[in-house]
């Protein structure tokens, strides 16, 4: 069965494609959810006008991620690690203290979109990687240094 996407779904394809599925996956599935319709004569105009439609929203998104990834690498995030006996570190900073950090400088974001391979355990300057948006990412410098005891 030919249907139209009306939303982006991975693994099938983007919004305003025809695409060809099985029947009972888009009677079942895709056309009660609004995620695709039949893809008729008509339909097929239509196409356009939602295509126009969801670049319209995409722009608008990537503009609001873009002034976000600037506030963001504007920021310079300071914290400290206890230390002991020949800087050996206790403790670790991980994405959600991280977060917390963002958050008490003014700006909100969601802790899942820091990507952080491993705790940081150690002192010193970090770029933190954020993805702000589909392909749009954020570097923040954050400074690990000696708690003061």
């Amino acid at each position: 069965m030919k249907i139209i996407l009306t939303e982006d779904l991975d693994g099938l394809g983007l919004c305003g494609e025809t695409v060809e599925v099985k029947a009972g996956y888009a009677r079942n599935f895709l056309i009660p959810r609004n995620l695709a319709i039949t893809a008729t004569r008509g339909n097929l105009r239509a196409v356009d006008s939602v295509k126009q439609q969801k670049e319209m929203r995409d722009k608008k998104k990537r503009r609001g991620a873009e002034k976000v990834r600037d506030s963001l690498e504007k920021l310079t995030l300071t914290t400290e690690l206890v230390v002991g006996e020949g800087d050996q570190v206790f403790g670790s900073i991980t994405s959600h203290a991280i977060g917390d950090l963002i958050d008490a400088a003014g700006v909100t974001i969601d802790r899942r979109l820091i990507e952080l391979d491993e705790p940081i355990k150690a002192l010193g300057v970090f770029t933190i990687k954020i993805k702000v948006d589909r392909d749009l990412y954020a570097g923040v410098k954050l400074f690990v240094e000696k708690k003061a005891s």
